[in-house]
């Protein structure tokens, strides 16, 4: 069964538990959702480790984030989305807030990778389920191999013509 993320079936979280990982998350693009699943487990870990082993982990794990947001944003532009729409304005929000997170924990604030992997265990079901499942199925449309980031057919895409988020309750 090849299930996809829908709007109507974000999965249940325990944000202290973790976010086990879950068909429902599936977009319909293997390539994007290998990297959610890469995502998922990296805060799995980072929830299980004692607040004062973090750090290390979630550093690698902002990298991942940035090059996971950056993946995903490189696709956009090329499937027509033009570089500032709302999928994108999300991404800088929570790359924003990764930041920053770094310096309250080098400042004695030790728990705050706690509470931020808590908020993104439940932020990540419904973002994955609209703008991601979303933005997989305008690249499958538009006939876009995520795993070779080319078109089939170019001319199918206007460049820059979408501002929206990528979702199928956004436009």
């Amino acid at each position: 069964m090849n299930a996809t993320a829908t709007p109507e079936a974000p999965a249940a979280v325990s944000p202290s538990q973790g976010l086990p990982w879950s068909d429902q998350f599936r977009t319909g693009d293997g390539r994007m959702d290998d990297t959610h699943e890469e995502f998922v487990q990296m805060l799995n870990q980072l929830l299980a480790l004692p607040e004062s082993e973090q750090l290390p982990l979630y550093l690698r794990f902002v990298d991942h984030t940035v090059e996971h947001f950056a993946q995903e944003e490189r696709w956009m532009v090329a499937i027509g989305f033009a570089p500032d729409n709302c999928h994108a304005s999300h991404h800088a929000t929570i790359l924003e807030t990764l930041r920053a997170v770094t310096e309250h924990y080098e400042k004695g604030d030790t728990d705050i990778i706690n509470r931020l992997a808590e908020a993104l265990v439940e932020w990540f079901p419904q973002h994955a389920a609209t703008m991601d499942a979303g933005l997989a199925l305008h690249m499958k449309e538009v006939g876009f191999d995520s795993r070779t980031e080319t078109l089939a057919d170019p001319g199918k895409v206007r460049p820059a013509t979408m501002s929206g988020c990528g979702s199928v309750s956004c436009s």
